[in-house]
């Protein structure tokens, strides 16, 4: 396994079957309808404009195992210092420690961004993500209970957050 740097050209379709498998049978994502290969060309540009990594794990075939990234948490300047990520793991690879590889690597890159605080919105059904949250520092900061609806049910939305020691000198404006 390695780690790589996810570029549309080499990751696109993986990452979009990643996400459309997900959509379609999980609650980690709440969409209701698989996204098409013509989304992902924004989705990396605007990663890009943010200076936001996509860091993935491929097999010793190159294929792509899962992937982690993160963007803006709210569009307000003041929030400059938060991020909210996602970690998404391919259906046969769930299970083996990937999506902990992942998640330890995006804390290193948000540490060397300089940002003081990222987030997570997970199902809070969704125990492995919980766990795997709480294992690295993560501390569940609050519940929108009944935030969603999907699969004929109603789904609550737990925020869990952990604060890095980032940045050294932070600044308004």
């Amino acid at each position: 396994m390695d780690f790589v740097t996810c570029t549309y050209e080499s990751h696109s379709i993986a990452i979009l079957e990643i996400l459309n498998e997900v959509i379609m049978n999980s609650t980690a994502l709440y969409d209701y309808e698989p996204r098409k290969i013509e989304s992902m060309a924004s989705w990396f540009s605007n990663k890009e404009k943010g200076n936001f990594p996509i860091i993935g794990i491929v097999d010793t075939n190159g294929l792509l195992m899962g992937f982690a990234s993160y963007d803006t948490f709210r569009a307000w300047p003041a929030y400059k210092y938060s991020v909210e990520h996602s970690v998404y793991i391919h259906c046969e690879h769930r299970g083996k420690g990937i999506g902990k590889k992942l998640l330890e690597e995006l804390i290193g890159i948000a540490k060397q961004q300089q940002y003081h605080t990222m987030i997570a919105g997970l199902d809070i059904s969704n125990i492995g993500s919980r766990v795997l949250h709480e294992k690295l520092g993560f501390v569940h900061s609050g519940t929108i209970n009944e935030a969603a609806f999907k699969f004929g049910r109603w789904l609550d939305l737990g925020f869990y957050q952990l604060i890095l020691n980032t940045p050294l000198n932070p600044k308004d404006g």
